[in-house]
C-alpha cells in the first residue's frame, strides 16, 4: 500500500496484522504481569463497551437485514469505537480524571487483537458491514497477480517495474 494505491496485497496485509500482534504482546504482558493490580470491574467495562456500541448494533442490524445493507450510521459507530485515536482519547480522559491505572491496558488489548487475531480494521461504506469478498476487489486481486508479488496482467499494463 501507498499513498496512491490504498490497499493492500495479502503480504504487506499479513505484515501490518504482525505489527498489531506485536502491539497485542506488549500490552498483554503488561497486563499479564500486574494481573494483582488491574481492577477488574472498570477493565471488564472498558473491553466490553468498544463492541456492544460499535459492533454489536450493526451486526444486529445486518443480520436481521434481508438485502445485507444497513444505515452508515453503524459503519460510523463501528469505525469511532474502533479508532485508535478515539480510544487514546478515552484513555487520556481517564487518566485525567481518575489517574492511571493497569486496566486502562484493555483498551490496547481489544483494538490489537481485533486486528492482528481477527484482521478487523475500520469498516467502508461500500462494503458488507460483515466481512464478504468483494467481486470488484476478487477481480483486482487476479489482475494484480497471483499474490501481488507476480507481474500479473495490470503491472505490466501499468509499466510497473517489479525488484
Amino acid at each position: 500500500m501507498d499513498a496512491k494505491n490504498t490497499f493492500d496485497t495479502p503480504a504487506t496485509y499479513r505484515l501490518v496484522r504482525l505489527e498489531y500482534g506485536l502491539g497485542l504482546v506488549v500490552a498483554s504482558a503488561l497486563l499479564l504481569t500486574h494481573l494483582g493490580e488491574v481492577r477488574w470491574l472498570p477493565a471488564a467495562g472498558l473491553f466490553l463497551y468498544i463492541d456492544l456500541v460499535g459492533y454489536v448494533p450493526g451486526a444486529i442490524a445486518y443480520h436481521r437485514s434481508r438485502d445485507k445493507r444497513i444505515h452508515r450510521a453503524y459503519y460510523v459507530l463501528y469505525n469511532v469505537m474502533h479508532s485508535l485515536v478515539t480510544q487514546g482519547l478515552v484513555v487520556l480522559a481517564w487518566i485525567w480524571l481518575h489517574g492511571a491505572e493497569w486496566a486502562l491496558l484493555v483498551v490496547p488489548v481489544h483494538l490489537f487483537g481485533d486486528r492482528a487475531l481477527f484482521g478487523n480494521f475500520l469498516k467502508p461504506f461500500a462494503l458488507h458491514f460483515e466481512p464478504v469478498a468483494h467481486p470488484a476487489f476478487l477481480r483486482f486481486r487476479r489482475e494484480l497477480g497471483a499474490h501481488g508479488a507476480g507481474r500479473g496482467p495490470l503491472v505490466e499494463q501499468l509499466g510497473a517495474r517489479t525488484p
